[in-house]
């Protein structure tokens, strides 16, 4: 057996465990009564956006995985690229919700450990920064590993004439499209309403 190819789901292993460490020792900090309640509100409208966002994507997934299953149905695509495709765009959007999370959590707590040091302000946004990096590759190794086993174990049944590297790379392809699918939607969407928030900001100032 090639002990190598486990490298990939072993690493993926590893990120979220560290993830998760970061992130424990994130909401173990104190956070300030003021600033809590503060980043309390703040929770509660990126709470409103994430849910609002993915019920839109939703509809966007399921519409294209409609036209890639009836692009497998006829030959034109390989039968597993609906899925890869919506797959990717799962994980995806779990590593943003996971990282709004932590962000919406440690702002409040990092203010807080400013107060007393700036060292202990840095340690609190560099280990909820390192969540949000660690998670995103620990689900991105993790997806394409499984992935790969799992196109290797029907490259025998689905091949169709395909060297083995090239049924799957194809099929992992659409991984990615989904993947870029859901982060172009967060960007777009995080940008408007980033900027609507701006926008109150200065009506209130102003009045």
């Amino acid at each position: 057996m090639q002990y190598w190819i486990l490298a990939a789901p072993a690493a993926a292993v590893l990120a979220l465990a560290f993830a998760l460490f970061f992130a424990r020792r994130v909401l173990k900090m104190p956070e300030d009564k003021g600033a809590g309640r503060i980043a309390a509100i703040i929770r509660k409208g990126a709470n409103a956006f994430l849910k609002r966002q993915y019920l839109v994507v939703a509809v966007f997934f399921v519409c294209m995985f409609a036209v890639l299953g009836v692009l497998a149905l006829v030959g034109f695509v390989g039968p597993f690229m609906p899925f890869a495709f919506v797959t990717g765009g799962i994980f995806s959007g779990l590593s943003g919700f996971l990282g709004m999370k932590i962000a919406t959590a440690a702002n409040a707590r990092t203010a807080t450990a400013c107060k007393n040091s700036l060292n202990k302000g840095l340690r609190a946004a560099f280990s909820a920064g390192s969540v949000m990096g660690l998670v995103v590759v620990g689900l991105g190794l993790a997806d394409i590993s499984v992935w790969y086993f799992v196109l290797k174990g029907f490259y025998g049944i689905a091949g169709s004439g395909l060297t083995e590297a090239q049924f799957i790379a194809t099929n992992m392809v659409t991984f990615g499209m989904g993947a870029s699918s859901m982060a172009l939607f967060a960007r777009v969407g995080g940008g408007i309403f980033t900027k609507a928030a701006d926008v109150g900001a200065d009506l209130v100032g102003k009045v």
